[in-house]
């Protein structure tokens, strides 16, 4: 008889994932760092436990020895530890981490509890279900802030109400747009992949559910996952293509486009109806402005609709404290070019920072201690700061030898990722995935980032 405990967690886990900052536990934090706990973090840690005792009833652990390769680079960040900039972080960091391998670990030692169709297409409709759900809150919130509800109410971030750009981009249960746009991505994917590469008898469900997900993640209006949807999909198309030379792949494209032109309507009369002085032109030029960073200009010479100047950005998602002294007036009038140049000054202090000696070039700062690295050389102006690239964090915290080893452990992954079940949608998810870890960097808010690639090897249709 399967496990029921497992399974059941499993059930609950996509519903789980949409609550990665709401409801949040806070223990307070120090200079370097915000001491927190959300529901993801508790599914984890109660799933790990749970695995735990049943791996060692089952006396699995051997197997996982067969595997010892994928352990070098955790095994190298816990010994960065000894040289971290910041021990504190660090040792929360290695936890998490390896709370997330013990987890991928587990799916695998354990498949056989989840084994059959039944589950899996339960599993699909909960996924599915959940998303859509999450969808309709996106848009009550949307609909929350035109009737001027305090965003406290709403649970809209401090930049994402119609003050900032003269229409809300919603953040759902996430901290921000960029990671309520990124939880988006996999359903969107998921339904694109079905709907466009595997011949579904259910088709016309899963169009539907295409347009409305690839919708939603451009009503976030993050960049990051936008542009992570766009690469992934060419992703798909590419490899489909190659695969099957079939042209009925290259459908899912005026899908797309019907779901951005759809959406940007929307914003438009979202602008419209807000209590700013923007227009549904104002809006509809603004989302164009911006989301091609500068290049599609159709705004009205002469007549700019909201102010410009803004204070440092640490996110894709300007936060700022006072958005604008005058409540008609948005702050935004199109692409923020700040929202890039900050990430991109970011980047570059934590490669500055990583080039500093040979020490850090080879072993890094030791992981957690990217912050503190980059502002005891010189390179930030506060210790908490976060590369927002995980790429260049990495690079800094790790060193050369800790990117060796990454990519050691992911040649690995994915040269077994060619007899695996789902091995496309987990490739394009692993692109999209891939793309956004160029806008952010951190572990708590983007679990489903690890945890959904991780089990989707061992689906059944």
């Amino acid at each position: 008889m399967r496990n029921k405990v497992i399974r059941a967690m499993l059930y609950v886990l996509p519903a789980v994932l949409y609550f990665s900052y709401y409801p949040v536990i806070s223990f307070g934090g120090d200079g370097t760092m915000n001491f927190e706990f959300n529901l993801p973090m508790i599914w984890l840690v109660l799933f790990d436990l749970f695995a735990f005792v049943l791996i060692l009833k089952q006396k699995k652990f051997g197997e996982l020895l067969r595997h010892w390769q994928l352990l070098l680079f955790p095994a190298y960040l816990l010994l960065s530890l000894i040289w971290s900039s910041n021990r504190v972080r660090g040792v929360l960091v290695v936890g998490v981490l390896f709370l997330i391998y013990f987890a991928g670990f587990s799916f695998y030692l354990l498949k056989d509890e989840f084994a059959d169709k039944k589950f899996w297409r339960t599993l699909r409709r909960v996924f599915f279900g959940t998303s859509l759900v999450m969808v309709g809150w996106l848009l009550i919130q949307c609909v929350l802030d035109l009737l001027q509800v305090p965003r406290e109410n709403s649970l809209l971030c401090l930049g994402c109400t119609s003050a900032s750009f003269g229409f809300p981009h919603p953040n759902g249960f996430a901290i921000e747009p960029q990671f309520m746009g990124n939880l988006l991505l996999a359903p969107a994917i998921m339904a694109g992949v079905f709907t466009f590469g595997r011949g579904e008898k259910h088709n016309r469900l899963m169009l539907i559910l295409f347009f409305v997900f690839a919708s939603a993640v451009f009503l976030t209006f993050s960049r990051g996952a936008i542009y992570a949807l766009a690469v992934a999909l060419i992703f798909f198309t590419v490899l489909k293509f190659v695969q099957t030379k079939s042209k009925r792949v290259f459908l899912l494209w005026p899908v797309v486009i019907l779901a951005f032109v759809f959406t940007l309507n929307l914003q438009g009369i979202f602008a419209a109806l807000s209590p700013t002085n923007d227009t549904y032109y104002s809006g509809v030029a603004k989302v164009l402005n911006h989301l091609s960073l500068g290049i599609i200009d159709i705004r009205p010479k002469g007549e700019v609709v909201g102010a410009t100047e803004v204070p440092t950005a640490v996110s894709d998602e300007v936060s700022v404290d006072d958005l604008t002294s005058d409540p008609t007036t948005s702050t935004f009038d199109g692409y923020v070019p700040e929202s890039t140049e900050v990430r991109m000054r970011m980047t570059k202090a934590a490669v500055d920072t990583w080039r500093r000696d040979f020490k850090t070039v080879m072993i890094g700062s030791g992981i957690g201690g990217a912050g503190q690295a980059m502002y005891d050389a010189g390179n930030s102006d506060w210790p908490k700061e976060i590369v927002q690239n995980e790429y260049a964090s990495l690079l800094l915290e790790t060193g050369l030898v800790g990117i060796a080893l990454l990519i050691y452990s992911t040649a690995i992954l994915f040269k077994g990722l060619k007899t695996a079940k789902n091995n496309d949608l987990i490739l394009t998810l692993v692109v999209g995935y891939g793309i956004t870890l160029l806008f952010f960097a951190g572990l708590p808010n983007a679990l489903h980032m690890y945890l959904i690639p991780a089990i989707l090897p061992y689906g059944k249709s």
